[in-house]
């Protein structure tokens, strides 16, 4: 297929880096993305000791600017966005009417009529489409610039001291959810500190132009510090380690934030309507249908989407994501339990709790999530 086939995946700014660095490339989101480079356990274990490098430009960059952007998002998203500092950032959810979640997101405050709605690739569109359609009637400009920008992150507990030489933005001034303009390496960006990996790193949102001399920099200064390139393969074994969830796995239309376990995103609290506040306040009230919860397998064979979950024998579940851990050298996976029979599990000292892997089914231990924290 050609790439200049519409039904093509797009390629990031980064692609020829990555051909170069021999990583085996996928379909994903409507990207060509790096799987991997040299294998996803080595990346893995590498963001969890030393540093991993990610390309991240397939996630979608919505601006938000004018006098009533604040109150726009205020009504198009759950969080309350206009108690945002000028500087911060923070991670909310854009619903449905019914409260089901479309989308979940991070938006940065850049100034006080400036904000940056980050949204997963897949549905970037839908989401920029929502939010025009939720900011009419306010002084409120939307605009997809997803094309503009690259996306590069750098993750892992050496991060923070590869990434200090190259940058005129003091690191350690810099919190956890929040994202300050600068320089890294002479090229403008937007330097946020946020992850999806569990441990502590920075996101550099630059220009699309910028991306491949920020990249080599970034590589050179980590050279003698184990910093590697990863993939979506290692990305997603360190976020399920660190029990984020992934939209279209824990996360759907068909959830509401209450049944993800995550109803703290939700501000009842502040002023106005939203979109989705009845049908969330109403569910906010209900018992839990069912719960959110971690498995260890006991065996080596790896629970995956969609997997049963059974209760002696009973279906009671069904896993959302699993995958083999480096870090805890067993398959875990996330999965969404019957509440009862979730309670039942955490009492068990049998095997009554399995997952159906291809007909057979696997004793599984529940645990609470994360499964991994990184050291303090």
């Amino acid at each position: 297929m050609s790439m200049s086939d519409p039904a093509a995946p797009r390629a990031t700014p980064l692609r020829a880096v990555h051909e170069s660095l021999g990583a085996t490339m996928t379909a994903f989101a409507g990207w060509l993305m790096p799987l991997r480079y040299a294998g996803e356990v080595s990346e893995h274990q590498a963001v969890r000791n030393a540093a991993g490098l990610f390309d991240l430009s397939h996630m979608g960059e919505i601006a938000v600017t004018g006098p009533g952007a604040a109150a726009a998002l205020d009504y198009a998203l759950v969080g309350h966005m206009s108690a945002v500092a000028p500087g911060r950032a923070r991670y909310t959810m854009i619903c449905a009417p019914d409260g089901g979640v479309l989308d979940d997101l991070i938006v940065y405050r850049l100034a006080d009529a400036e904000y940056l709605v980050v949204a997963n690739a897949a549905n970037t569109a839908a989401v920029a489409a929502a939010l025009r359609d939720r900011a009419a009637g306010h002084d409120a400009e939307v605009r997809d610039q997803t094309a503009e920008y690259a996306l590069i992150a750098i993750q892992g507990p050496h991060a923070a001291r590869i990434l200090a030489p190259l940058t005129d933005i003091g690191l350690d001034e810099v919190k956890y959810y929040s994202g300050h303009r600068g320089t890294v390496a002479g090229q403008p960006v937007l330097l946020a500190r946020t992850g999806y990996t569990g441990e502590d790193g920075f996101e550099l949102f630059t220009g699309a132009d910028g991306a491949e001399p920020l990249w080599a920099a970034l590589a050179a200064a980590g050279a003698g510090d184990g910093l590697v390139p990863a993939g979506l393969a290692a990305r997603d074994t360190l976020r399920l380690e660190a029990g984020m969830p992934l939209y279209g796995n824990e996360l759907s239309a068909e959830l509401t934030p209450f049944d993800a376990g995550l109803g703290r995103v939700v501000a009842f609290g502040k002023p106005g309507d939203f979109v989705g506040r009845a049908a969330l306040a109403e569910r906010s009230q209900a018992a839990p249908r069912q719960v959110l919860a971690g498995l260890i397998a006991d065996s080596r064979r790896v629970p995956r989407h969609g997997y049963p979950v059974t209760w002696d024998g009973v279906s009671c579940g069904t896993v959302t994501s699993g995958a083999p851990s480096p870090t805890l050298a067993a398959p875990i996976a996330i999965a969404y339990l019957d509440a009862e029979a979730a309670g039942r599990a955490r009492d068990d000292t049998g095997s009554r709790l399995a997952i159906d892997i291809r007909g057979r089914p696997e004793p599984a231990r529940i645990t609470d999530l994360p499964f991994y924290r990184r050291p303090r």
